[in-house]
């Protein structure tokens, strides 16, 4: 029997209907909401022949585990995870150059769930990070993802360091995020072409053999106190340089 796991947030959930539909088994909405978002859910779970039952707050509280669930939870099979050859097959499929976001070990899901929303609305291809050690796509990414996890591929690999010497075999330039003399602004770098964009930990930053697999290193110039930022908003400073210099180029 296929596992299932509860999604929940009005984008989420609609997003998972509007993409994903053959994998939600039935919706619960909050019994005491009725407004255009809603409905549009509602709508949807219609067009696919799911069940619709209204529940109280307290039962969408606990199919949520208390999280955020905004009057909406889905019940859904789990995704089979995207693999190595499935990222093979994004790159073959590229018609134009590949723009990829990797994330080696981040393991806070609100941290995942907004690099995957920010990677969406740049026009990230995929997103990479390793099987282990790393926050998988769970009911607490996707929510905070609002709605792009269920559109933007995110693979697992089983060792990071080789997948990004394969990356680099298909001439995608690896810029890795670190705060080292040879680091360069990451302004100052081209950020256009085949690119991927590899961002460390929360707080360790990059491991050893993945710094060592990229091409160039970048650091984001800082002029406050801090010393550092958020794994999440740096990523997100990172994708838009190379977002900001990617439209220009065309």
């Amino acid at each position: 029997m296929a596992k299932t796991e509860n999604i929940y947030g009005l984008h989420t959930v609609q997003a998972l209907l509007t993409h994903h539909p053959e994998q939600v088994l039935d919706v619960f909405i909050l019994n005491s909401r009725d407004d255009e978002r809603l409905q549009a859910i509602l709508e949807l779970a219609k067009q696919h022949g799911l069940a619709v039952q209204a529940v109280n707050r307290d039962k969408l509280d606990q199919l949520a585990f208390n999280g955020q669930h905004q009057g909406v939870v889905a019940r859904a099979r789990v995704a089979t995870a995207l693999n190595e050859d499935d990222l093979k097959d994004l790159l073959a499929s590229l018609t134009v150059p590949p723009f990829l976001l990797v994330l080696d070990n981040i393991t806070d899901p609100h941290n995942l769930g907004a690099c995957l929303r920010t990677a969406e609305s740049v026009g990230v291809h995929g997103v990479i990070a390793p099987r282990d050690k790393s926050a998988n796509l769970t009911p607490v990414v996707r929510k905070t993802a609002s709605g792009a996890a269920e559109v933007l591929p995110f693979f697992q690999v089983t060792n990071l360091a080789r997948t990004l010497k394969q990356l680099a075999d298909a001439g995608v330039w690896c810029v890795g995020t670190a705060l080292t003399p040879e680091a360069k602004p990451i302004y100052d770098l081209n950020l256009t072409g085949a690119l991927a964009i590899v961002m460390g930990a929360e707080g360790t930053g990059m491991r050893r053999l993945t710094r060592e697999h990229c091409d160039s290193l970048a650091y984001i110039p800082m002029q406050g106190s801090v010393q550092s930022l958020n794994v999440s908003v740096a990523t997100g400073v990172a994708l838009y340089e190379a977002f900001r210099q990617r439209a220009k180029a065309l």
